[in-house]
């Protein structure tokens, strides 16, 4: 098993650099946030006959959505870079690394820490010396191109119900908290915590803010936000489709694995957590590789990137 050992994701407990990553997470999101309900969503609950949840006037609640495929199919951080190509932010090798990371991404079914700051540090050193506010405009348009169409409706609907309980709704994501920030406006959600990318007088340095906001980050801004916000995290929710977010599922009394990794799936099971999969195919893969990379040659590039990441480790 030990020549396996490349495909499992390490996982670590929060550090300080964590911990500042969920804080400036935490601050970015309560600046960005809407009113609750700012639009309504489409779809409807499942009739699952549980008790009802969530509770309705429950203001010391809330409920926190993981974005990649959990809320939207595939992940934000590769159609933002679709969409930067195109208009000729980077070169066409660039985009391929980006295709190759998101089809390894699906391929394997796991986030990868490793795998994932390579993604992000290739968007960092794309969006060095841009200002916020073109970035922030770009990223409206690039939401109606490439992610619009791939919001899962079962999963907004879920984001609905709390709305309609008058409680607020944060995605939580290591995108850049720009982009996941759109994402939730556009969805009328409350707001977003993500990734903060370090900016001065307006322009990206290169630089993060701490570290990705992923596994043991994300628990952390949650944990921020909900003292800031004055949250019961045990009134709270979250959901994720992945076990690397399974310290943000722990922080809450109301954790559910959306179309769940196999670990996650394992862990929720042994733990009587809520489970949805809105998923036609029971692997990622099956939902179409080259489709999602967006260049031609991917199928047979698949290989490539698992033989190329294999001959790196």
């Amino acid at each position: 098993m030990a020549a396996l050992g490349w495909l499992t994701p390490r996982r670590r407990p929060a550090t300080a650099r964590s911990v500042l990553a969920g804080e400036a997470a935490a601050e970015a999101a309560q600046k960005s946030a809407l009113p609750t309900g700012a639009e309504e969503l489409s779809g409807t609950p499942e009739d699952t006959g549980e008790p009802t949840f969530p509770v309705a006037g429950d203001t010391r609640a809330a409920a926190f959505f993981d974005l990649d495929n959990t809320v939207m199919q595939g992940a934000a951080i590769f159609h933002f870079g679709r969409g930067l190509y195109k208009r000729k932010f980077f070169q066409r090798r660039e985009l391929t690394r980006f295709a190759w990371q998101q089809a390894w991404f699906r391929l394997a079914g796991v986030e990868d820490p490793e795998h994932m700051q390579d993604a992000r540090d290739s968007a960092l050193s794309i969006v060095k010396g841009h200002r916020v506010s073109e970035l922030m405009s770009i990223g409206e348009e690039i939401y109606d191109e490439y992610m619009a169409d791939r919001i899962w409706p079962g999963t907004r609907a879920l984001a609905q119900a709390h709305l309609d309980a008058g409680q607020r709704v944060w995605l939580v994501t290591a995108a850049p908290v720009e982009t996941a920030t759109i994402i939730a406006r556009r969805l009328g959600l409350t707001g977003a915590l993500g990734t903060v990318a370090e900016s001065v007088d307006g322009v990206y340095t290169g630089r993060l803010v701490g570290e990705p906001l992923h596994g043991p980050a994300k628990a952390e801004a949650v944990r921020a936000l909900a003292a800031a916000e004055g949250l019961d995290l045990e009134r709270c929710a979250a959901y994720s489709d992945s076990h690397n977010d399974i310290p943000m599922l722990s922080l809450v009394g109301h954790p559910y694995a959306i179309n769940p990794d196999s670990k996650l799936r394992k862990h929720a099971r042994s733990l009587d957590w809520r489970l949805r999969d809105y998923r036609t195919g029971r692997k990622a893969a099956k939902v179409g590789i080259p489709a999602a990379a967006g260049v031609g040659a991917l199928a047979g590039g698949t290989a490539a990137a698992v033989a190329l990441h294999r001959r790196r480790r």
